[in-house]
């Protein structure tokens, strides 16, 4: 069996479903991932017109928790976004909930989502916006991501910020000294205004408790998980944000793990590889097939929700201010200029020379084609 999660899904995702009773976007998922690039979806044929080259490229799914189909949309996502950004240097901020409110997030998904770009975004923007450091609006990107390393659940949110922002005056302003925020105001504060959005949607009965839990369980969790400890990092500055951009897309598509780190599967178990951030040390895990099912469709986002989210200057709606913040700020000429790899790739036949297209389209009901002298072996893309 092929050590892919497409093989895995299309062995046992069936009898998966049966034994469990899961939402309808996850049988979509699934049935996206299991049907990707195969003669299911259709495809066509391709070749040059001298007959030399002859393929099949079968169509992709392009769902956004397919591992397979998500290079190309996501090359296209940075590309819009290295147009978008802004010449200066930026940060990388990172968000993370305790683990004693993860059954409440199991339960509550879309709501601790918009909870928590929320206070996120309103966390930086009161303490930015404050004269005690610079005074300014900046621009964000935020992007969720509700994983480890080992698949299991852990929602923390990366923040791409501006070093500097505009002042009501129109004018720019950066940081001093390379010092965006002092990480302990930054902590509390977001505590304060997650827990503060929580306790408000648990007091609206907007919060679904856990089965096993009641109102005043739930109000009695939320009081602790309060004194707990909440992991806020500004990490280093970044000279331009097209690094941190660049991380963000590896997550935008594709759900949390690509086929080339499963090392093996088997009739019972999956294996695949990890980095373990404790010691940057390459280690492997084994799961049983269901669990690590279990735990790819943990992280298939909703229907209608949105994990990159822009604000401030970076916000659509913003880009008369974006656009004299790029006034106000000195143009980078010296910066290296990365092709476009969204674009289309004009491929040649290797004995012509004669470019390769499209010579017939297939429907997913067929699978066959007249006329064509198709090789017995050729490479799928």
């Amino acid at each position: 069996m092929q050590a892919t999660i497409q093989a895995l899904f299309q062995r046992d995702f069936a009898a998966y479903a049966r034994a469990r009773r899961l939402p309808l976007h996850l049988h979509e998922a699934a049935r996206s991932i299991m049907r990707c690039r195969t003669s299911a979806l259709g495809g066509h044929v391709v070749g040059c017109s001298a007959g030399h080259i002859a393929g099949v490229w079968y169509n992709s799914c392009r769902h956004r928790a397919c591992p397979q189909c998500s290079k190309l949309q996501i090359d296209r996502w940075l590309a819009g976004w290295r147009e978008r950004l802004l010449p200066c240097a930026h940060y990388h901020v990172v968000f993370t909930l305790p683990h004693e409110l993860l059954d409440l997030w199991k339960m509550n998904r879309k709501l601790f989502c918009d909870h928590m770009f929320r206070a996120a975004r309103d966390t930086l923007f009161e303490l930015l916006a404050d004269d005690k450091y610079l005074g300014v609006q900046p621009g964000v990107i935020a992007a969720l991501h509700t994983w480890g390393r080992t698949l299991t659940l852990h929602p923390h949110l990366h923040c791409l910020v501006t070093d500097g922002g505009l002042r009501p005056n129109g004018r720019w302003r950066s940081s001093a000294g390379g010092y965006l925020l002092p990480v302990r105001v930054v902590k509390a504060l977001f505590r304060g205004k997650m827990m503060d959005l929580l306790r408000r949607s648990l007091d609206r009965g907007e919060l679904s408790p856990p089965p096993e839990r009641s109102d005043v369980q739930v109000s009695n969790l939320l009081r602790r998980a309060y004194s707990k400890k909440w992991n806020v990092r500004l990490q280093q500055r970044y000279a331009h944000g097209r690094g941190v951009v660049a991380y963000l897309g590896r997550y935008v598509r594709g759900g949390p793990i690509r086929d080339r780190r499963i090392l093996q599967v088997t009739a019972r178990a999956v294996t695949f590889s990890y980095r373990d951030h404790r010691d940057g040390v390459k280690k492997t895990m084994t799961l049983a097939a269901a669990e690590f099912i279990r735990r790819l469709l943990w992280h298939v986002p909703e229907p209608r929700s949105h994990v990159v989210r822009p604000y401030g200057l970076y916000a659509r709606q913003a880009k008369p201010r974006c656009d004299a913040a790029r006034a106000e700020l000195p143009q980078q000429t010296n910066e290296s200029s990365e092709p476009d790899r969204a674009q289309e790739r004009v491929r040649l036949c290797e004995v012509c020379g004669r470019p390769i297209r499209c010579l017939q389209a297939l429907s997913s009901a067929r699978i066959f084609f007249v006329g064509l002298q198709v090789p017995s072996q050729f490479k799928y893309p």
